[in-house]
């Protein structure tokens, strides 16, 4: 199988898995016990904690650690609206992964304000809009780095400046960015960051939320106060090892590997557009993450060809993985101005660490002889 689904969830890397089960076969205590094997483990804890806080160059005292990124974005948006009793407004996008858009709308059902800002066909928000939505009543900006279905790169600093120059607490959604692209100085220029293990190629139900020093969360998980109070459990040991083991090996080669993957997206796209003329790429003229091509195809059912390259030992998406098995199109390229049949035949290519130039040469041959097939024989009717 010839994996090209890292927006998914990326494999884990090498050393990774040792990492892992280095932790759960070596450390008998738990990180909150006083004793000798606690103190082992709160150790394997720290050192953890120090490596995802130097891959966005942070201070330790930062990282809170969680069960993934959709927890992360819930105790950022929800711990931020409990804080104002769900008063004032709350911005976003309308692009946003829906473990954003929920939490939102959660908070819109309590009292506060949404303001879901637009996109441009790009799937891009306008920052002269960001700037209208950013009055008094505003309690958060909660705005992507990178979307997960089409790449699609957000003005980051930008919205961060905006923010600041606002005194609005900024949230930024990284899952995806992280591991792709530099995230260290201030790439994202954000009070809460999102951040999650198995998109880097670390364990799943593992993640981080870094959270600037004065700013004020309401816990969403309560019990015996661990990870200082804004996140209570016992905290998964064993992930949050191969977490820091991940982030240690994506900081020391990000920007070669990140020239290394936009070379090979840059010469995946032009084999399938030379062989398939009347392709598109969503968002083609932004910014987008190296490793990430969202393709329509007229005339072609996405699932479908999902399904007949799995068949031919390749394994790509058809949209965001967490929302499979819906019926309704993605509200991604809706908002994009798509219309719904063409948004059916959108399949997503994500590269990662283990993608090849032969992996790329091999999949350019198999996708077109796959739409030819699927055009020639199970054309949409």
């Amino acid at each position: 199988m010839i994996y090209l689904d890292h927006n998914a969830t990326s494999p884990p890397r090498p050393g990774v898995a040792e990492a892992v089960l280095a932790t759960m076969n070596r450390i008998e205590g738990n990180p909150s016990s006083v004793h000798g094997a606690g103190r082992a483990a709160r150790q394997t804890l720290d050192e953890a904690r120090r490596a995802v806080a130097s891959l966005v160059g942070t201070h330790e005292s930062r990282v809170i650690f969680t069960s993934g990124g959709t927890e992360s974005n819930h105790l950022a948006i929800l711990g931020v609206a409990e804080m104002a009793e769900f008063q004032g407004a709350l911005v976003t996008s309308a692009v946003e992964h829906p473990s954003v858009l929920l939490p939102c709308a959660k908070a819109e059902q309590r009292g506060m304000k949404i303001l879901r800002l637009p996109v441009d066909g790009q799937g891009v928000i306008r920052l002269e809009d960001l700037r209208v939505a950013l009055d008094p009543s505003v309690r958060l900006v909660s705005i992507m780095a990178a979307n997960n279905e089409t790449g699609v790169l957000q003005p980051i600093r930008e919205i961060g400046a905006l923010c600041r120059q606002a005194g609005i607490p900024f949230h930024c959604d990284a899952t995806q960015w992280a591991g792709k692209l530099p995230l260290a100085a201030d790439a994202i220029p954000a009070d809460l960051l999102t951040l999650s293990a198995h998109k880097l190629g670390g364990p799943k139900g593992c993640g981080a939320l870094i959270v600037a020093a004065a700013l004020q969360l309401a816990p969403q998980l309560n019990g015996g106060g661990q990870e200082r109070g804004r996140r209570s459990g016992t905290e998964n040991l064993p992930g949050i090892a191969g977490f820091g083991a991940v982030a240690s090996l994506v900081v020391a080669d990000i920007e070669a590997e990140s020239a290394r993957i936009t070379s090979l997206r840059e010469k995946l796209e032009e084999g399938l557009l030379k062989t398939i003329p009347d392709a598109f790429i969503l968002g083609a003229a932004a910014p987008r993450l190296p490793n990430t091509t969202a393709l329509a195809l007229p005339g072609v059912d996405g699932e479908t060809l999902v399904m007949t390259l799995d068949l031919a030992g390749f394994a790509i998406g058809s949209g965001a993985a967490c929302s499979s098995g819906k019926n309704t199109p993605s509200h991604v390229p809706l908002a994009m101005g798509l219309d719904q049949e063409l948004i059916r035949s959108v399949t997503r290519i994500s590269l990662g660490w283990d993608s090849t130039e032969h992996a790329v040469d091999r999949f350019i041959h198999t996708f077109h002889r796959s739409v030819d097939r699927l055009r020639k024989g199970s054309l949409l009717q």
